[in-house]
């Protein structure tokens, strides 16, 4: 049972499933065959993309995992101790059949308290980064991964949880058949990359014009955009500064890396308004997941004082914008007060993070940082935003 009842439905933006090892290869062409690979490296299990062994994901089978908000304590309190992660994670568990599949977590988010949520693959967020210089690859492997994710959790199970599909945009044309394709299965919600979209030609941002037609059936089809946090390929930025190829490791602590973590999603925020999307598609329903909220002040006046001075770089005013459109999960140990008050309770999404390691053991409890709103904000935050969002 929940540690409390609430009066209010709660919908969650941000429930995590684990994949099985034929998640990305179980549909996928054989023209690409062995572009995914699991390897045994000194008696563990790894995932290797084209030959490459990742460390991305430590424990990319998913077997034994952290236990759900096995860092509460971290992010509550600091590590004043030095503990090291693998202290700080403490015993691990086995994967559970609620972490694998749709019917025995429905029973779980019962237990819990959740009436709906929103459950995003844990592996995919490696997949773009690694193929960033082969577009056809990435989309053959983001359509294999779809196609397990509605095969084994379908993209709406009981009206309760909606599976998020991956889309790509490399090529546009393939990201919008992605698209239909997913949506004429029942997706509510995609997941872009909050990243540049990586290409034949280079990277650019995903909010230029050449992306218009993909927005324009994004709006058309009325599904909500998420911008989980992945990897971003931000790592290349820090081994300038660092020296050597090392690849993006969540879980390796890095005192340097840390202090500019949210930088993706602030490039990815301000690309929108800096590159005229939110303007061109004023309908399009975007939520930032898991990458809290502490990027957003300084964006917003950054972005203010630059329009300020150069108001017809923009299409309109940014920062009224990015409170139209953007929707935010903060991390609990935030201030929501603060959040509401910047951008309009409206846009301030609750998210758990179950069952990860950083995320709350007990979702319910993420009610505790809403003590400064009234009851009526905090049931529009715990889940009135979102289901407003991906209403049908």
């Amino acid at each position: 049972m929940p540690s409390r009842e609430l009066p209010f439905p709660l919908f969650d933006a941000d429930n995590h499933l684990y994949e099985t090892e034929e998640a990305l290869t179980k549909f996928l062409p054989k023209e690409y065959e062995g572009a995914i690979e699991y390897v045994q490296v000194r008696g563990r299990t790894k995932i290797a993309i084209r030959g490459h062994i990742s460390e991305y994901i430590p424990n990319p089978t998913f077997e034994v995992v952290a236990r759900p908000g096995a860092m509460e304590e971290y992010f509550r309190v600091g590590n004043p101790e030095g503990k090291t992660r693998r202290e700080i994670f403490g015993e691990s568990m086995k994967s559970i059949p609620a972490f694998r599949e749709p019917g025995a977590r429905l029973k779980l988010m019962d237990e819990l308290g959740i009436q709906r949520s929103l459950m995003f693959p844990t592996l995919a967020s490696l997949i773009e980064e690694r193929m960033r210089d082969d577009p056809e690859l990435i989309h053959a492997v983001i359509h294999s991964l779809n196609q397990w994710l509605y095969e084994t959790w379908s993209f709406n199970y009981s009206d309760r949880i909606f599976t998020v599909p991956v889309i790509s945009l490399p090529i546009v044309e393939k990201a919008i058949e992605e698209l239909e394709w997913c949506v004429e299965r029942g997706a509510r919600a995609i997941l872009v990359r909050p990243a540049p979209v990586p290409g034949f030609g280079g990277s650019r941002s995903f909010a230029l014009p050449e992306f218009d037609p993909f927005w324009q059936r994004v709006v058309e089809t009325g599904v909500l955009v998420a911008m989980h946090s992945s990897d971003s390929g931000y790592s290349r930025y820090a081994n300038d500064w660092e020296g050597g190829n090392r690849e993006f490791l969540p879980f390796k602590p890095n005192a340097f890396r840390t202090v500019g973590e949210w930088r993706p999603v602030q490039d990815a925020v301000a690309s929108w308004v800096c590159h005229g999307a939110l303007f061109r598609f004023p309908e399009l329903k975007i939520a930032v997941i898991e990458n809290g909220s502490s990027w957003l002040a300084p964006l917003l006046d950054t972005l203010a004082d630059v329009y300020k001075k150069m108001p017809h770089e923009f299409l309109g005013d940014p920062v009224e914008a990015i409170k139209r459109n953007i929707h935010v999960s903060p991390f609990w140990e935030e201030d929501m007060a603060e959040l509401a008050d910047l951008i309009g309770v409206e846009r301030v999404l609750f998210g758990s993070d179950y069952p990860h390691p950083e995320g709350l053991a007990d979702p319910v409890s993420y009610v505790d940082a809403l003590a400064k709103l009234s009851e009526a904000d905090q049931a529009k935050i715990m889940g009135g935003n979102l289901a407003r969002l991906i209403a049908a």
